[in-house]
């Protein structure tokens, strides 16, 4: 069985990648996220007090969750044992309690950090949770993905979540910027010049992924060397860039936080945005015919009738994007997001008919009315079917007066309530207007007439 158990302090290794070698040894030089670390928070205050609790650091990825764990373990002078969810197993949980039993005897508290923890399955989590609850040792989880959904209950309840988040330009800045400056770890014996805008440049263009970013100062420095040149161009970094690609996870949190964006930007009439989440979802690498389906949802649940030109649109959108494929189907998205995010906006077909739904959940088993019901045959129409029905060409506007077309429990039930926007408004007023005829129409369904 190979040692799991490392030391904190290691030689710097010139072989490491950079983001290795720059990784923070304390909070005083951890870069972001304020939201956790802030004085006096109480992730601060556990860690200061030498009794941190056992964590699962929920963020996505570059954004300091091993580092943390291995600064906590530094700070309360535990010792400190890692394990790979994505290799190993109960085997290795059981060698890992071993040592954390043979250092609990010399008084000594471990710290066991397991990376990529959702991809433990329920026995191997299980096996976790004596140990975990008897502290034995700090347990601290990483992972990118929704504990919610890939961690148990069990597990959950003994740990605290805490959420990291992409880091912002202005950290990230100061991460490169220590790495130009540092000759021992970072990239300062090259003496490789590069500029403020270049490095803010490259901090902007990172996605919040400092590992990301890292690398790619280190692959610029590298290939400014190889061609002999003192300074960074601003043609090598966009030929570098270009090679980058953005994150996008297909299955996981920032799908649907992606998604979600999209969705949103155009509900709240934003064009702009709309095109951003748009191109960012297909340059992640989305299918686009997903994003064509979610906009032919979009103009039915957030437009509805106060436009009912956008449903035809965005079923063009995804019918062009069927035929075309990409790219050149992705100009029609384009123009269906924008002419969306545009329109006038109502939800009230789509409250209607959840309210519809939950009528027929509590009201499905109601008999339709004699009077709407057809009759086909001799027998059916001696039996009552469709009596007394108001044939409503008869009438005029089209309109039969008083007729009422539910179940005579549910006559007065109101779902449909149209805005005042677009063409709902001219909907809203025919509709009061017929409702004014229904109010002074001597026939009223369901009514008994008075003597």
């Amino acid at each position: 069985m190979h040692d799991k158990q490392q030391s904190l302090i290691q030689p710097t290794l010139k072989h490491e990648p950079l983001a290795a070698r720059m990784r923070p040894r304390s909070l005083d030089e951890f870069c972001g996220q304020q939201h956790i670390l802030q004085a006096g928070g109480a992730l601060r205050l556990a860690i200061a007090s030498g009794e941190p609790p056992s964590l699962i650091f929920w963020g996505p990825p570059g954004t300091g969750k091993t580092t943390l764990a291995k600064i906590i373990a530094a700070q309360t002078a535990m010792s400190f044992s890692t394990l790979s969810a994505v290799t190993d197993g109960v085997k290795d949980i059981r060698h890992v309690v071993a040592q954390a039993k043979a250092s609990a005897c010399n008084e000594q508290r471990s710290l066991l950090f397991i990376d990529e923890i959702h991809r433990f399955n329920k026995a191997q989590q299980d096996a976790l949770l004596p140990h975990v609850e008897c502290g034995l040792f700090t347990l601290i989880g990483a992972t990118t993905e929704n504990p919610s959904f890939e961690l148990n209950n069990a597990l959950l309840s003994r740990v605290q979540v805490v959420r990291l988040e992409w880091l912002d330009s202005a950290d990230l800045y100061e991460i490169l910027h220590r790495a130009t400056r540092d000759c021992e770890r970072g990239i300062g014996e090259f003496n490789i010049q590069i500029t403020k805008e270049q490095l803010t440049h490259l901090a902007q263009s990172s996605g919040g992924d400092a590992r990301a970013a890292l690398a790619t100062l280190e692959s610029l420095a590298h290939m400014a060397v190889q061609q002999n040149a003192k300074e960074v161009t601003d043609q090598l970094i966009q030929e570098m860039l270009q090679q980058r690609q953005v994150y996008f996870d297909k299955g996981g949190d920032q799908f649907y936080e992606q998604i979600s964006a999209l969705h949103k930007a155009v509900r709240g009439s934003a064009p702009d945005a709309a095109l951003y989440w748009l191109a960012r979802m297909l340059a992640g690498g989305c299918d686009p015919l997903y994003i064509a389906r979610r906009l032919v949802r979009i103009a039915s649940e957030d437009i509805g009738l106060a436009d009912p030109r956008a449903l035809r649109v965005a079923l063009d959108g995804y019918e062009m994007q069927e035929r075309l494929g990409s790219p050149e189907g992705e100009l029609g998205l384009a123009q269906v997001a924008v002419y969306l995010a545009s329109a006038a906006k109502s939800n009230a077909v789509y409250r209607a008919f959840g309210e519809a739904q939950k009528l027929v959940q509590d009201y499905g088993r109601e008999s339709v009315p004699m009077h709407l019901r057809n009759a086909p045959t001799r027998l059916m129409k001696d039996q009552g079917y469709g009596a007394e029905y108001l044939y409503a060409h008869d009438y005029s506007d089209g309109y039969a007066a008083g007729e009422n077309y539910m179940p005579e429990c549910l006559a007065d039930s109101g779902l449909y309530r149209p805005t005042n926007r677009g063409l709902e408004l001219k909907i809203a007023e025919k509709l009061e207007k017929l409702r004014a005829m229904d109010s002074k129409s001597s026939f009223k369904r369901y009514v008994k007439p008075t003597d």
